[in-house]
Order: structure tokens, then C-alpha cells, then sequence
């Protein structure tokens, strides 16, 4: 009799732990969409860490922007958030995907941005020995200020 007993509640406990956490909600956000969603909030975050200034100057809501940008309301969003939350091995797998375009984003900003650094480079030299051929070419009279002087001087010792 113990034992009947026993099995009846290691059979209930079984049971009752299979159940789900959260019901799925009737307007379900679609996985695929569900991530773009992230991915957008994701860029949103930074830009707010990065330059916080920069969202307070617009005047609409940039979460309520990108939801009406996939046509979802926050309430839907919230609902869906909090169904796949309760799978943590595929809400970890959206948040891997968003992550891996995160990173590609990076990569391309970095790259950008090494592309920028290089054209100031190569302009500021420009200048630079712009600025030194002008000061050769002009007549002696001109050369002799003491302002000339003064600069020529401090372009060579940058170079």
C-alpha cells in the first residue's frame, strides 16, 4: 500500500511539473519577428548608453516607434517576451541570433570608422605640407616674420 501510494505521487509530481509555465498568448509574436524586435531594442539600449542626450531631443517614444514599426502592441510584446522567456534554451538561442547581428553591425561600424580615420589622416598631412610648400614659395620679405618663423618651426617638430 505504500508503495501504490508512492507511485501515485512521484506520477502526480511528474505530471503536474510538465505543465506549462506560461499559456501561449492568442496573438503569439512570431520567433523570426520576435528577434528583429529584440535586435531594434538591442540598438536602442546603446544609442541610450552611448549618448543618452541624443533620445531625450525626440519627441515620440523610440520603443513605441519600433513597435508600430512591426505593427505590435506593447501589451502583445509583453505577452510574447514572457512565452518565450519560459523556454530558456530558445530564449537564449533569439538571444544568440541577436547577438551574432550585433556583432556584424560592429564589424562594419569598426571598419567604417578605420576607413574615416585614415581620409582625416591623409588629410591633416595634406595640410600640413600645404602649408609648409606655401610658406617656401613666398617671397624672403614675407618669410621673415617672426610669426612664419614660429610656425614653421612647430610643423617640424611634428613631423
Amino acid at each position: 500500500m505504500k508503495n501504490c501510494i508512492v507511485i501515485i505521487l512521484v506520477l502526480f509530481l511528474s505530471v503536474s511539473c510538465k505543465k506549462e509555465l506560461v499559456k501561449q498568448p492568442a496573438k503569439l509574436i512570431e520567433k523570426e519577428k520576435m528577434i528583429d524586435i529584440m535586435y531594434d531594442l538591442s540598438l536602442l539600449d546603446a544609442m541610450k548608453y552611448q549618448n543618452p542626450i541624443s533620445l531625450d531631443s525626440v519627441e515620440t517614444d523610440p520603443v513605441k516607434f519600433i513597435l508600430r514599426k512591426f505593427k505590435v502592441d506593447s501589451l502583445q510584446f509583453a505577452q510574447s517576451n514572457m512565452y518565450y522567456a519560459t523556454d530558456y534554451e530558445a530564449y537564449k538561442e533569439m538571444f544568440d541570433e541577436v547577438s551574432k547581428r550585433l556583432a556584424v553591425n560592429q564589424r562594419a561600424t569598426d571598419s567604417i570608422m578605420k576607413i574615416e580615420d585614415k581620409k582625416a589622416a591623409k588629410e591633416k598631412k595634406k595640410k600640413e605640407t600645404d602649408s609648409i610648400k606655401e610658406a617656401v614659395k613666398k617671397p624672403l620679405k614675407q618669410q621673415a616674420t617672426i610669426d612664419s618663423i614660429k610656425q614653421l618651426i612647430q610643423l617640424r617638430k611634428k613631423r
